[in-house]
């Protein structure tokens, strides 16, 4: 009888609990690793812009002291112009904490590098993303110029979109038509948003290998599958600083 209350007991305990959600089916893959990338974007002065790159150029390294440079760009096509964007990693948030407050101290960054380009700046905007679990961060094997394709998701996570998005990514890069530097997902700033990196050797070739993609029913069709999914998206194409890592 004792034994037959305790398994009525266990019975009822396990239907009055709460039901268990596996993570993996609620957001889809996960970025397991502390680092992400902080996306800085300046919006500088019309009459100011080439001020502020001597600037920038020459004072650079009062900032690499700190933390790692990813890249530096300027804006040639897309959007607003007089822009630049550039990337910061971290190995986590407390790593970035930590390279604020050294920079709060560090007097020669405030007074050559800090002070005289805020003056030259109208507004600045900071992302945090990391990278998708299924992307490194890839450097490509020479100069040449950037895509930066972002893509507005619809709201559901990567457990919706993950998997076309992913699909549609690969087959551009399986092809050829481009150089895949690293795929973001927004963390911090407009939710379900996912930035592209891509490399070309110039504009030129970006274009022609973008009118062999349309050409291509393998990539037509996982585009069309991805699109679902999608929002809105826009693009810029970076031109790298000479002290830039990613050139």
């Amino acid at each position: 009888m004792l034994a037959l209350r305790r398994s009525l007991t266990k019975a009822l305990a396990a239907r009055t609990q709460a039901p268990q959600v596996c993570s993996s089916f609620a957001t889809g893959p996960r970025q397991y690793d502390g680092t992400f990338y902080e996306f800085r974007t300046c919006y500088v002065k019309p009459s100011k812009m080439n001020e502020f790159l001597e600037n920038v150029k020459k004072n650079i390294h009062l900032r690499t002291a700190h933390s790692e440079l990813v890249g530096f760009w300027t804006v040639e096509f897309g959007g607003r112009m007089n822009k630049v964007f550039h990337v910061w990693k971290y190995d986590n948030f407390a790593h970035r904490t930590e390279v604020q407050k050294a920079l709060a101290k560090d007097k020669e960054w405030q007074e050559q590098f800090l002070i005289p380009n805020l003056a030259l700046i109208d507004k600045q905007e900071s992302e945090i993303t990391y990278l998708v679990p299924w992307c490194k961060l890839e450097k490509p094997p020479k100069e040449g110029v950037y895509e930066l394709a972002t893509f507005q998701m619809k709201p559901g996570g990567p457990a919706l979109w993950g998997d076309p998005f992913k699909r549609a990514v690969h087959t551009h890069v399986n092809q050829g038509y481009t150089k895949l530097v690293g795929v973001f997902h927004a963390e911090y700033g407009i939710l379900n948003r996912v930035h592209v990196l891509w490399w070309n050797e110039s504009a030129d070739s970006r274009a022609a290998g973008r009118h062999q993609s349309h050409e291509d029913p393998r990539v037509v069709a996982a585009v069309r599958e991805s699109v679902n999914f999608l929002g809105s998206q826009q693009n810029m194409l970076l031109i790298p600083m000479s002290f830039s890592p990613l050139k």
